[in-house]
């Protein structure tokens, strides 16, 4: 199977002459991989950073800011989930990665970069398709669990979940202890309404990781969703004991307890949640 996204591919998607791609992946920011002949194969999350690498370039930032920016944002940018819904933005040396539409408002007289992520996926969204289907067709035992599981982030970031569950059970096919691909899985079954499967799933991953914080919050969403407010409890509580500043579990936990009447540890947990997310 070839793995990731050529540099002609990515030169066509983001208007680039192919050197261009190829002296941006130089520089050091990127982390390609190395096809049968030595080429470039560049991901989704590569291609995030040589778009802005490209509009930093574009707005002749010093080459000094330009590394320094993309080294901020390649530590900002969310790992191993959908991209969709990010919104980038820089001034200066600070760059600032959103989930949210909201705009972040830059100190005037500095170059400034600003795009959503979304409207890039929308763009490779048929590049992302055609690497599915090759993968799909090709059917060999040369593409891992992780390939499958890279293959359906992309899938969700350009909006396309059923062929993200079927390359996420791909990936369980090949190692049904991918706890990650799981983990996800069990989000796009959730989202789609399929509540008792995608609880099965973040059982199946806390069974074989006790302290996995994550399934355990997920856990208490899908149960919280399924009217068990009490089982969704102490799945929030047992995530906090894995992860004690999961700010999310923190707030769930307020709501529960407000809504039974517990005041005092609603605002406990409300409190803490407040204190993890001043600075974000």
């Amino acid at each position: 199977m070839v793995k990731g996204y050529s540099t002609r591919e990515v030169a066509e998607l983001l208007h680039l002459p192919e050197a261009r791609v190829r002296a941006f992946a130089r520089a050091g920011f990127l982390h390609p991989t190395r096809g049968e002949r030595s080429e470039y194969r560049f991901s989704f999350q590569d291609i995030v950073l040589l778009r802005a690498a490209k509009q930093l370039d574009d707005a002749a930032v010093p080459s000094k800011r330009v590394w320094k920016a993309l080294r901020s944002l390649q530590e900002q940018l969310p790992a191993n989930r959908s991209l969709a819904t990010v919104r980038i933005s820089a001034a200066g040396d600070d760059v600032v990665v959103r989930d949210s539409a909201a705009a972040w408002e830059p100190y005037s007289g500095q170059a400034v970069l600003e795009f959503d992520v979304g409207e890039l996926a929308q763009e490779a969204a048929p590049m992302v398709r055609q690497a599915a289907r090759h993968a799909r067709e090709a059917d060999d035992d040369e593409t891992t669990a992780d390939d499958w599981y890279r293959i359906a982030i992309d899938l969700e970031t350009v909006g396309a979940e059923e062929r993200a569950v079927d390359a996420y059970e791909r990936a369980l096919e090949a190692d049904p202890d991918h706890g990650e691909a799981r983990i996800n899985l069990g989000r796009l079954l959730h989202a789609a309404g399929r509540l008792r499967q995608a609880e099965r799933h973040y059982r199946t991953v806390i069974e074989k990781s006790p302290s996995n914080a994550l399934a355990l919050f997920n856990l208490g969403v899908v149960l919280d969703d399924q009217g068990q407010a009490i089982a969704a409890r102490e799945a929030y509580e047992a995530a906090l004991e894995a992860d004690a500043d999961f700010a999310d579990a923190h707030f769930n936990l307020a709501r529960l307890h407000e809504r039974s009447g517990q005041t005092a540890q609603a605002l406990r947990h409300l409190s803490r949640y407040r204190v993890l997310t001043r600075s974000t």
